[in-house]
């Protein structure tokens, strides 16, 4: 292989590496690990999120300035989505520095803005692209943990997408099941 070809894979294979790490993550604390999952602890954060169709582009027009302030707000890590019979809702979650106080309102009477509850979750780790049939086996298996650990929880997973669409390897998702939890 030619050394220009070897430093052009280079540089695509390092592109999405480098991007993922320009981004902000939701915090949370792990309070327990068992088989294939973690316990965790979420604290407070602002949020905004729709329940239509073209979820994405009605958030993404959000944060790039189709707020009151027309302020371009930066993209963090993992988008949230809820889907089920009635509904299909996705969230972004807003940078640390947001709070009831400074976040802009929505334009769009599609957008909302929120603050989430503090809670506590049991996360399951998924890689590739997230599909209906992947996301069913890791809830499932996720309920079984969950029941075979003694963990009350309630039956509306959420699904967490931390990488771009143009993200090709090392994927990340995850199931959370809001739960129970006395720590």
């Amino acid at each position: 292989m030619s050394f220009w070809k070897y430093s052009l894979i280079l540089l695509l294979l390092n592109i999405n590496f480098v991007m993922a790490q320009g981004y902000e993550t939701q915090s949370y604390k792990v309070i327990r690990t068992f088989s294939d999952g973690e316990i965790r602890f979420y604290p407070k954060v602002m949020k905004v999120k729709t329940n239509n169709k073209s979820g994405f582009s009605s958030l993404f027009r959000y944060i790039s300035g189709n707020n009151s302030e027309q302020q371009k707000i930066s993209m963090t890590t993992p988008v949230h989505m809820n889907k089920n019979n009635e509904s299909h809702i996705m969230e972004f979650v807003l940078p640390k520095r947001f709070n009831t106080n400074n976040t802009p309102l929505p334009l769009g009477s599609d957008v909302h803005v929120y603050q989430s509850e503090a809670g506590y979750f049991a996360a399951f780790k998924f890689g590739g692209y997230t599909n209906l049939k992947k996301e069913q086996i890791i809830a499932e298996k996720g309920k079984s943990i969950l029941m075979e650990n003694n963990i009350k929880f309630t039956d509306s997973p959420i699904v967490l997408v931390y990488n771009s669409p143009y993200n090709f390897f090392n994927r990340k998702n995850e199931i959370l099941f809001p739960i129970y939890y006395k720590n």
